[in-house]
């Protein structure tokens, strides 16, 4: 039951204003822990911001120059694009090839109906089977009344075959639907098509070269009724336009493929036009992808430490404490903004694990990496040093020229320099960076947490924790201690009710109201 507080009325003190000045007073212990947990839960934000520039330096390191194949990376180039186009695998060596005499490019294998679909009556594309009557070879009458299976054998140049069975239903099928229904067996690897111009069948095979071949073993009349003249020659079905191989001359030797495109050694050709005359397709290392990849490495791990640094330097204001509830409602939102960049500022300044952590991310990269060919071993070996600017903190820098000619020599020397997949000192040093950097992230979680851990799994999480409940303990005494005064106010303001009740008493009493 609240206890029923008495103002002024009597004393003609104001009691509300004297309370809040002596609360005022009694609050400051619980101020001084609310700036406190504010602090730590900006520390706590602070260190979290220093793990989310870790990780993405990590994931930096393993995208990039961690991967074999940013350092076998291929520059091809052609005398002449519109005949010959080439890529090239990053394991194939570098080598020059000579292609020529493209006499012919490869084509594919094409069925088209000999006459165009012939009806009795108008002629409705879009009308069901059943209500069709063909004309096959211009003069037999066909009606296809009952539900048919289509069984199709198709085989692809290289001599593998499918086979698939469609479902014909004449009440609701189209021609249209079934060549939908051809088309949606991928398998097949035909594309078909009905032309309503010329009212005929069109059926692509996908793959090019000669030896494709399709037999209708079931569904013969279907194909009659589109247009084909017959099935015969063991069910091959008529109307075909053979496909035919890419013939070509590479490096001396006359040669035919499938495919235009085709890989020979590592390389990838795609033959465009027929030519008679030489075509050179080079492969080399591609120097410029390769160091713009270790380039934007080193601006990665600049930027990273450059950041660390700074939080490291950063100025602390210790006469900006985190502002109370009463002193933010005596600023502007903009005066305050102000007021908690200089409070934030520092909060991790000459902090001793991202101390430890620059230290040891650069041991990892300054050190000589075992079992790397001579002149590869080190940074410094391939172009890439420190700074000398002590101020700016081990930053590196690189000699472009030096680095391309390392580049061009052993691409590589290179990539085991940054990730041999060895123990102890044969170990890459971006795989031991790595391995700094997951141990400095582990560290920062300890203290700081993540958004994953819960409050009391990290040391920081705890104190907050601590304060909280110390928090909760005074804001329960803080209660009584104001219910007190206002008890002993009211208990005043009754006295001096009483002691003004018997003055006025005493004066009438004494005729003290008489003229």
């Amino acid at each position: 039951m609240s206890m029923m507080r008495i103002g002024g009325l009597a004393s003609g003190m104001d009691i509300d204003q004297i309370v809040r000045d002596l609360m005022k007073v009694e609050r400051a212990p619980i101020d001084k822990l609310k700036q406190k947990k504010q602090l730590l839960e900006w520390q706590r934000d602070a260190y979290r911001d220093m793990n989310r520039l870790l990780d993405a330096l990590d994931k930096h390191i393993f995208e990039g120059v961690m991967r074999q194949s940013t350092f076998l990376q291929k520059k091809v180039t052609s005398s002449n694009e519109n005949v010959v186009t080439a890529t090239s695998t990053p394991s194939a060596s570098n080598q020059t090839v000579e292609i020529s005499n493209i006499t012919q490019l490869a084509t594919a294998a094409r069925w088209t109906s000999e006459s165009a679909i012939q009806t009795v009556g108008a002629f409705d594309p879009n009308a069901k089977l059943k209500d069709i009557t063909f004309l096959v070879g211009g003069a037999t009458p066909v009606n296809l009344t009952s539900s048919l299976t289509v069984k199709l054998a198709v085989t692809d140049p290289n001599g593998g075959t499918k086979n698939v069975e469609i479902s014909v239903d004449p009440n609701n099928d189209t021609i249209q639907s079934v060549i939908n229904k051809m088309n949606q067996h991928i398998e097949l690897g035909i594309n078909s098509f009905f032309d309503d111009i010329t009212k005929k069948v069109v059926i692509n095979k996908k793959q090019t070269g000669i030896g494709a071949s399709i037999q209708v073993i079931e569904g013969q009349e279907l194909f009659q009724a589109f247009g084909f003249t017959a099935t015969l020659n063991n069910f091959e079905l008529t109307g075909k336009t053979d496909g035919q191989n890419a013939k070509f001359t590479i490096n001396g030797l006359e040669t035919e493929r499938l495919s235009n495109t085709f890989t020979i050694n590592g390389m990838t050709y795609t033959l465009k036009n027929t030519h008679i005359g030489t075509v050179t397709i080079s492969s080399t290392t591609n120097t410029d992808a390769i160091f713009n990849s270790i380039k934007s490495f080193v601006d990665k791990y600049n930027e990273t430490i450059d950041e660390i640094n700074k939080k490291l330097k950063e100025t602390r204001y210790r006469d900006y404490q985190p502002l109370t509830d009463e002193q933010r409602e005596k600023l502007t939102e903009k005066q305050a903004e102000k007021w908690e960049e200089k409070a934030k500022s520092g909060i991790l300044r000459g902090d001793s694990i991202l101390s430890n952590a620059l230290s040891s991310m650069r041991q990892a990269l300054y050190r000589k990496v075992d079992g790397v060919a001579d002149g590869f071993s080190q940074l410094a070996q391939i172009g890439i040093t420190t700074t000398p600017n002590y101020l700016e903190g081990g930053k590196l820098i690189i000699d472009e020229a030096k680095l391309r000619q390392k580049i061009e020599e052993n691409p590589d020397a290179i990539y085991r320099l940054f990730s041999n997949n060895g123990e102890g000192n044969a170990k890459g040093i971006v795989r031991q960076l790595r391995d700094e950097i997951k141990k400095t992230i582990k560290s920062i979680e300890d203290k700081a947490g993540n958004t994953l851990k819960a409050t009391n799994q990290y040391i920081i999480g705890k104190s907050i924790i601590d304060i909280d409940t110390r928090i909760s303990a005074a804001e329960d005494r803080l209660k009584r201690v104001e219910d007190r005064y206002w008890k002993q106010f009211s208990a005043m303001e009754k006295a001096v009710q009483r002691a003004n009740s018997q003055s006025m008493y005493l004066m009438n009493a004494f005729g003290g109201g008489a003229q």
